[in-house]
């Protein structure tokens, strides 16, 4: 059993999957709290913002790790979410500022109910992807010889 360079992306993989695991349930706590009215869309909006261009680079970074190691089933796992991260920013509201949410239309329903539902795929999405990143370390691990 030997320690490669792939179990070592794995496990850096894992590690980061569980920040943005951390990011995916904020961002639904922070959907939450605006369906109810806790708080304000602007205060809500520039919370969420300064959020958006980490979890996308995290995620890119995974990805980059997967490239270089070898592990190019993990990569195109992970293709499709980064293509929708890029379409989605390409296609983000005009602001001064770098994020997705708009305060002035993020109380619209239908924009609500989006971001919901796109924040409890993410976070299904990350939950599979750290348990398969812990299945593929330890197979890894296990096959490895030195």
């Amino acid at each position: 059993m030997a320690f490669t360079f792939a179990a070592l992306c794995f496990l850096l993989a894992m590690i980061i999957t569980a920040v943005l695991i951390f990011l995916a349930i904020f961002h639904m706590i922070a959907f939450d709290e605006l369906k109810t009215d806790y708080k304000n869309p602007v205060e809500q909006c520039n919370t969420l913002n300064p959020l958006v261009l980490p979890e996308y680079g995290l995620h890119m970074f995974i990805s980059f790790l997967f490239m270089i190691s070898g592990s190019f089933w993990t990569l195109m796992y992970n293709v499709p979410l980064i293509a929708y991260h890029v379409m989605r920013y390409r296609k983000r509201p005009v602001m001064s500022s770098h994020g997705l949410y708009d305060p002035t239309s993020i109380m619209n329903a239908d924009e609500l109910s989006y971001n919901m539902r796109e924040g409890w795929i993410k976070l299904a999405f990350y939950l599979i992807s750290f348990f398969v990143y812990l299945y593929m370390m330890i197979y890894e691990l296990v096959t490895s010889t030195a």
